[in-house]
């Protein structure tokens, strides 16, 4: 099994408000993005590949004013749709709140995390998505939980497989690079048996408060991205 970093989920009360953090946290604009009608949510992008992250990006998310899910009796996934997350984000504005992973067989990958001794985690079922884009077509698997939740406050990654396309091949230069990712959880031990059992080596975790820490090198120097617990 063997896992690597793909993106990281910026979740904002507004994409309009998102774009603004962007611009002034990060100093540059972010690409365009798309609708995910599966989630009644939308995004813009920011590629943020680096040697030790060759093919990671960024990802700012909001849900998408009027829509709502298209599968029923499903919540929005990263916790979208959780009060207090959006409580959050509404005092605090945009925040780094998750991880996404991907792997080369996804399902695989969720049977790992259920058979996994310290934890036998429910990392949620596939479903499959998919959008248009000038590059071409870009079709994924993802694990979602019908409760929507991210699990281990955020630091144990949503897991992803793509198809022939990955959208950072398309993506222009952001001048935006992951340095760094890292965690600290109450449950140290666990969450590292849960990154163990899907191959994941690049997230480093110790235990403290529950907290999700990303260093980007910017034009405006390093920037550390934090969720606090969100």
């Amino acid at each position: 099994m063997h896992a690597e970093v793909d993106h990281l989920v910026i979740a904002a009360a507004s994409l309009a408000e998102g774009v603004a953090w962007c611009e002034a946290t990060l100093g540059v604009v972010p690409a365009p993005g798309g609708a995910h009608p599966l989630m009644g949510t939308h995004n813009r992008l920011l590629k943020v590949a680096s040697e030790t992250f060759p093919r990671a990006y960024a990802e700012i998310i909001a849900i998408e004013p009027g829509k709502t899910p298209s599968r029923p009796n499903t919540r929005r996934w990263f916790d979208l749709d959780d009060a207090e997350l959006q409580a959050g984000l509404a005092r605090h504005g945009p925040r780094l709140i998750h991880f996404v992973a991907h792997v080369p067989d996804a399902r695989a990958a969720i049977q790992a995390l259920a058979r996994e001794e310290h934890a036998h985690i429910d990392r949620g079922h596939l479903l499959e998505a998919s959008r248009d884009t000038a590059a071409g077509r870009l079709e994924w698997q993802i694990a979602v939980r019908d409760d929507g939740q991210r699990l281990f406050y955020g630091a144990l990654p949503t897991l992803i497989q793509w198809g022939p396309v990955h959208p950072v091949d398309a993506m222009p230069a952001s001048g935006l690079a992951l340095r760094s990712l890292h965690a600290t959880h109450p449950r140290a031990p666990a969450l590292s048996a849960a990154l163990s059992a899907i191959g994941l080596r690049a997230l480093q975790v110790e235990a403290g408060p529950p907290n999700l820490v990303a260093v980007l090198d910017t034009p405006r120097g390093p920037v550390t991205l934090e969720s606090r617990g969100l």
